[in-house]
């Protein structure tokens, strides 16, 4: 899973219930076989992920 500053990221909830996050890669770090992303998601937190199964990168032109 490829990603650049500027791409949308979706994490599903992983349990159910479990609400939907959304926010901009800020930076890319590590090696391309396990990247980590930094995350500044919708609400204004800020985080660093490893992206996973439950994420949806949209990449932005």
């Amino acid at each position: 899973m490829k990603a650049a500053v500027g791409d949308r990221i979706r994490i599903h909830g992983r349990t159910v219930g479990a609400p939907e996050r959304e926010g901009i890669v800020t930076e890319v770090t590590g090696d391309p076989t396990s990247p980590l992303l930094t995350v500044t998601f919708d609400d204004g937190h800020e985080g660093i992920l490893s992206p996973g199964s439950d994420c949806e990168i949209t990449h932005v032109e």
